[in-house]
């Protein structure tokens, strides 16, 4: 703390802020998700919870997933920042491999958790090309998301980490009950809000 100046490098740009209680200059207290979004325009990392629970804001910092409601900007000298329009191909806007996928299997439906769940993919892949089911689910135990199926989270993954037999052994799974496929909404991703005490985020 008390950094007059604090540089970030944000999808491979530097930004250098000032930090301070004057017009233009950054808060002391001012979180990294107010500054992506407010500051540079990066709107990608979504305001929910703000506590850290829900995973919308989850961008890369330095290599590891973390949500940046939980970040102070002074506190980010120096480190490198990856967030989801920071993925497609700067040049020719092609999505990632990762993006695509998720497009591919519908692993989204409103859209507004979608980023941070693929941002802690993208972190959890950058470090282990061929995580296990289970590993995946760990790596996004910190995502919360009422709307889609995890199941479709799952295939996406698994089509970049080339699983294949992991990718069959979901369907399988999706599909034993055709006529009565079983929601799996809950099962797959935990956060705080999971037992349902919280009523605006329970999951009935």
């Amino acid at each position: 703390m008390g950094n007059n100046i604090v540089t970030l490098y944000v999808n491979e740009k530097k930004y250098v802020f000032s930090m301070g209680d004057a017009y233009g200059q950054v808060p002391q207290s001012e979180t990294l998700l107010d500054t992506l979004r407010n500051r540079l325009g990066l709107t990608g990392a979504k305001k929910s919870c703000d506590q850290g629970a829900c995973g919308c804001c989850t961008v890369i910092k330095d290599g590891d997933a973390v949500p940046s409601c939980m970040q102070l900007t002074v506190d980010c000298d120096g480190c490198h920042i990856t967030t989801i329009e920071g993925l497609a191909d700067p040049e020719t806007g092609e999505l990632s491999k990762l993006q695509q996928a998720f497009l591919d299997q519908y692993a989204f439906q409103c859209g507004f958790c979608t980023p941070g769940i693929i941002m802690a993919s993208k972190a959890l892949l950058d470090k282990n090309p061929h995580p296990t089911e289970e590993e995946i689910k760990e790596a996004l135990s910190g995502n919360y998301c009422r709307c889609i199926s995890h199941y479709t989270v799952l295939r996406a993954i698994n089509r970049v980490a080339g699983n294949e037999e992991d990718h069959l052994a979901v369907m399988h799974r999706a599909n034993d009950d055709v006529e009565n496929p079983i929601p799996v909404r809950q099962e797959l991703f935990l956060s705080p809000y999971a037992n349902g005490t919280n009523s605006d985020h329970s999951l009935d």
